[in-house]
């Protein structure tokens, strides 16, 4: 763990060498994934247990064995994918993170949304901080996660969310609040 801590670096150079699938699912495990009996905890700390985040990963053409291209939310239990949109997006996502089109060679773009509905009910206005510390912790996550793998990640905060939500076909209550692009280094 510490070698992983003192290599991590977030990185805007990415290889095109195709990611294995269970690459991508230790990584979304390492997220969003259940850890606890009953599938009730999960990999990152969440107020009440509560878990206002959801997690889409935006896969380029070729870039993930035996996935297609396209959009894809993770579903904690069951810990599988459910297709959202069918085709490479990349370079429209990476346009709408403020023409940031390094995001775009990366195999995957990791996408961490809130719906804050989920975390206020019970902890009013309040709860959107909680929900901004949960996001804190599954980055943090995903970057260590990624130097196990021998990946690496980067952050990306500055992008329109309105173009964000309808690019990638998400629900209007989930709110994107960092995308995390991850592949080989160069």
């Amino acid at each position: 763990m510490e070698r992983a801590i003192k290599q991590r670096r977030t990185i805007r150079v990415y290889d095109p060498q195709v990611l294995h699938l269970d690459q991508l699912s230790q990584l979304l495990w390492s997220a969003q994934g259940i850890t606890g009996r009953n599938g009730f905890k999960r990999a990152a700390p969440s107020a009440g247990a509560l878990y206002p985040m959801d997690v889409y990963t935006v896969v380029g053409q070729d870039s993930v064995e035996q996935i297609e291209a396209g959009v894809y939310h993770y579903e904690s239990k069951g810990h599988m994918l459910s297709q959202v949109t069918k085709q490479d997006l990349r370079d429209r996502f990476a346009r709408a993170a403020l023409l940031q089109m390094w995001m775009a060679k990366a195999p995957v773009n990791l996408v961490i949304t809130a719906e804050y509905s989920r975390v206020t009910g019970k902890y009013g206005k309040r709860g959107v901080r909680y929900a901004l510390i949960e996001a804190g912790h599954i980055g943090q996550n995903l970057f260590l996660q990624a130097e196990a793998l021998g990946l690496k990640a980067g952050i990306v905060g500055a992008f329109h969310d309105k173009e964000l939500v309808e690019i990638m076909k998400l629900p209007r209550s989930h709110e994107p609040l960092l995308v995390m692009p991850i592949g080989y280094a160069v």
